[in-house]
């Protein structure tokens, strides 16, 4: 069942136009990939799927339903998760209240409620122990963790991760692919911007490679990898693989 469906999707800022028509669709389950060289319209079309970036033409369905005629945008963006390169945590709140606010704002849970089910995601993500913390006080790797278990708190249909692990420094990367990694392994669909390639391979039931505001190829990880049928996807690879 298709859980997310693109069609047509166009962008542009200032006359430059980032994306050019991209149809895409997302099982529900599945682990979808975005890669391509910078600049190339992946973060774009994940902000635009959150709607921090309203298309200039196409539509966007999510269950059926089109979300561009939607009116409550919070409510839309409780169920369709997203964590940021730079984890967005409010630095005025505990780890905790970042997990539990947005669940009594927005969903309307009960303190009480909204806390046991901060501090089960907090556990799950190896966090718990931080609950009281002041974000700042976090390394990086600890930030994205707070900040997924925060996400996982709304109960989402689908999360979007864009570079989740490129603010990092590389011995904080594993940490939260191992926990990515886990969830994918529970069932959540997923759609994630990463440059991280063996990740990229292992976890993902489809990998998309953009290029200039496009869907230049897209298939099965061990054939984008292995037998890509695209030059401009070979040469991709080439250069990221080699570094």
């Amino acid at each position: 069942m298709a859980i997310l469906t693109l069609k047509n999707i166009r962008k542009s800022f200032e006359g430059l136009e980032v994306l050019k028509g991209v149809d895409l669709c997302v099982e529900e389950g599945e682990v979808v990939c975005l890669i391509g060289r910078s600049g190339s319209g992946k973060s774009t079309l994940l902000r635009c799927i959150n709607l921090l970036e309203i298309p200039d033409e196409g539509s966007i369905e999510v269950f059926g339903e089109n979300v561009l005629k939607m009116k409550d945008i919070n409510s839309y963006r409780a169920r369709v998760g997203m964590c940021f390169q730079q984890f967005n945590l409010f630095n005025n709140l505990s780890v905790l209240d970042n997990c539990v606010l947005p669940q009594v704002r927005i969903l309307k849970r009960k303190r009480e409620e909204a806390v046991d089910r901060a501090l089960f995601y907090l556990e799950k993500v190896g966090m718990k122990g931080f609950a009281s913390a002041d974000p700042r006080t976090l390394s990086g790797g600890q930030k994205q963790r707070s900040a997924i278990a925060r996400s996982l708190c709304m109960d989402p249909k689908i999360i979007l991760f864009d570079e989740p692990t490129s603010a990092l420094d590389p011995e904080m990367v594993k940490e939260v692919l191992d926990i990515m990694k886990q969830i994918a392994k529970e069932g959540m669909t997923m759609v994630i911007v990463t440059h991280e390639m063996n990740f990229a391979r292992d976890v993902s039931n489809r990998v998309i490679f953009m290029e200039e505001g496009i869907i230049e190829e897209e298939g099965r990880p061990e054939i984008i990898f292995t037998d890509p049928r695209s030059e401009k996807t070979r040469q991709f690879l080439k250069a990221v693989l080699e570094r």
